[in-house]
């Protein structure tokens, strides 16, 4: 693993602060807290980097960029709030019984989105209603 920088580090504490997966804009903005004046270029190589090693992983959903989270969390699911396009964790597998898929075939992993409002943005569009 190569030394990490004052730059790197920022952004690596950012993606563990969060709680959530984050994007590189998110990461860009989260970082230049604690190192204003962080270039584009060096957020994406150092989230390139921490890919490589194992420390973070890419959270892919359908027609969204990818989202960054700590590598070896337990298995988990997400939720993507259509209002704010965030994405955020959640704890556990919603999956609870076994899949049951065509004699022959073998499953060998499952990812769920939940699709909806986060309770920030749910709660400002109660308000502007």
């Amino acid at each position: 693993m190569e030394r990490r920088t004052k730059q790197s580090e920022a952004i690596w504490q950012c993606i563990q602060d969060a709680g959530r997966p984050l994007s590189p804009p998110e990461i860009i903005t989260a970082a230049r807290g604690k190192v204003p004046g962080l270039g584009v270029a060096t957020v994406y190589r150092a989230i390139k980097r921490l890919v490589k090693e194992g420390e973070v992983v890419p959270v892919v959903l359908p027609g969204e960029p990818a989202r960054y989270e700590l590598a070896g969390l337990t298995h988990h699911h997400h939720f993507y709030c259509k209002r704010c396009g965030k994405v955020f964790e959640l704890e556990g597998c919603l999956l609870k019984q076994d899949l049951h898929a065509p004699k022959g075939y073998v499953v060998e992993d499952h990812e769920i989105t939940l699709y909806g409002t986060c309770p920030p943005c749910a709660g400002s569009r109660s308000l502007a209603s």
